[in-house]
């Protein structure tokens, strides 16, 4: 009775709002992964390239849904003011595992046009510590994505 209720004032049963919530902190994540690409103030395609990768990979979309939700996140990503209400979304959504990883991917598409800035650097700090990701964590994913970088 109480979920006929909610629906009929608009309210999304646990099920819709989990899976609302969901899709939302995907979108947040890539808007980060666009974010990191800016962040030495330039959007190189090679970057572009690389969000969509991570996004064919991370969610299983084929090239067109992966180009809709790139897109999305990155209006998304123009029009904020500040990283905190990503990060919010994320934490609440995301598993640790999972926000561990989405470092790993700010790295690297930082990494993606052989370029490293400390614009870059400063921002993937500030995102992993708004993450509740700890330096040890940031750090091994930085070497991990650097390994990656070098094919090895």
């Amino acid at each position: 009775m109480f979920e006929a209720i909610k629906k009929l004032f608009g309210g999304a049963s646990g099920d819709e709002q989990k899976t609302a919530g969901s899709a939302d902190a995907r979108e947040c994540a890539i808007a980060l992964l666009v974010e990191a690409a800016l962040s030495d103030g330039i959007y190189a395609d090679i970057e572009q390239e690389m969000i969509l990768g991570i996004i064919r990979d991370s969610f299983s979309l084929d090239g067109e849904a992966a180009t809709a939700l790139l897109e999305s996140a990155e209006t998304r990503a123009e029009m904020a003011v500040d990283h905190y209400a990503f990060t919010r979304v994320i934490k609440t959504h995301m598993l640790k595992e999972e926000r561990v990883a989405l470092v790993g991917h700010l790295w690297d598409v930082t990494y993606a046009d052989n370029e490293e800035s400390p614009f870059e650097d400063s921002f993937i700090r500030r995102v992993a510590a708004l993450l509740a990701v700890t330096d040890h964590e940031r750090i091994a994913a930085k070497k991990a994505a650097q390994r990656r970088r070098k094919g090895g």
